[in-house]
């Protein structure tokens, strides 16, 4: 209960995550019997930004719940460009590796297409790679990015009414932002997506039943900026000080919205959840074309097996090379 008698409505994900990953437990224990190896997940972090490593404990702590395989691929804040496109070519050819994300942000001297022009399209489970963009664009089948479908299912599954209502985006990432926007389309929103370039955010807002706000900015949007009986989808992930909090101030947020995700607790474990049910959709369509190809599971485990080795041994090729390299120019004059 917040001032004045008015009662906000706690869009938790917890609930939402618990029952995507109930099913999803389920299938990989189907799976494993099927095909006698769990499906891993790759998580490439590089470097150490604070609000990465939060969300990347809460994935591999999911992965361990549910019987997926969890490998974290580190590399420190200085790796190269180079270094993190080889990494990325060994978790391709690596046939236990059923899906590969890569945390954002990447150091500023680091390009996203290091990660989209080499990561697997049948492997990016976040959908990050310009075919699965291009495929959510034209309302295609693909991967869709996690975070935003995220923010779109808690509203569906909470009943929030989406068609013929007026959506506000804050933010135009290619990540959350541009996505999001057109999964509120394809629901049959009217929407508006803002920016840093737009003018008066905060009458824009006001027209807005509902507003995803990822814009990587703790306390952006306030009450006063919203329209009364909102509802409101807060992205953010933002650390100040020992605490976690979003791009929107949830005090005077909760004094007008009907509705609001807390952080954390809201997008995050869905989020999560939806990443699990994706990555065992691109084991299992992996799984099905390599016995299409060798025609039985004895092939298929001996192949992995023996891919499995190749891509180890890729792996520590690319590490000693960049280790090579660092003392090369470290003993430049």
């Amino acid at each position: 209960m917040t001032r004045r008698g008015h009662e906000v409505r706690w869009l938790a994900g917890a609930p939402i995550a618990a029952e995507l990953k109930a099913s999803v437990k389920t299938d990989v224990a189907a799976f494993r019997r099927r095909h006698g190896y769990a499906p891993t997940l790759a998580v490439v972090l590089v470097g150490r930004d604070a609000p990465s490593a939060v969300y990347l404990r809460q994935i591999l702590r999911t992965c361990r719940s549910l019987g997926i395989s969890g490998r974290l691929v580190e590399m420190p804040g200085r790796a190269s460009a180079a270094r993190l496109r080889n990494a990325i070519v060994a978790l391709n050819e690596d046939p236990l590796v059923a899906g590969v994300i890569v945390q954002m942000p990447l150091p500023r001297r680091i390009p996203l297409t290091t990660v989209t022009d080499v990561l697997d399209p049948a492997k990016d489970i976040d959908g990050i790679h310009p075919l699965n963009a291009g495929r959510l664009v034209v309302g295609y089948e693909g991967f869709l990015p996690t975070t935003a479908q995220a923010a779109v299912e808690i509203l569906r599954r909470s009943g929030i009414q989406i068609a013929g209502s007026r959506a506000v985006v804050v933010g135009r990432s290619n990540i959350v932002g541009k996505p999001a926007a057109l999964l509120l389309l394809r629901e049959n929103a009217t929407v508006t997506v803002c920016h840093r370039q737009t003018r008066d955010l905060a009458g824009t807002l006001r027209a807005a039943d509902i507003v995803v706000v990822a814009a990587g900015r703790p306390g952006l949007i306030t009450g006063s900026m919203l329209k009364r009986g909102a509802v409101v989808v807060d992205v953010g992930i933002n650390v100040v000080g020992d605490k976690i909090v979003g791009d929107v101030d949830a005090a005077s947020a909760a004094e007008v919205c009907s509705a609001l995700t807390p952080v954390p607790g809201g997008v995050g474990p869905v989020t999560n959840a939806l990443l699990m049910t994706h990555l065992l959709r691109a084991a299992t369509a992996q799984a099905r074309r390599e016995a299409g190809r060798e025609g039985g599971a004895p092939r298929r485990a001996a192949s992995r097996r023996e891919g499995g080795a190749r891509a180890a041994a890729a792996g520590e090729a690319v590490r000693a090379a960049d280790e090579t390299a660092g003392t090369m120019a470290a003993s430049r004059p």
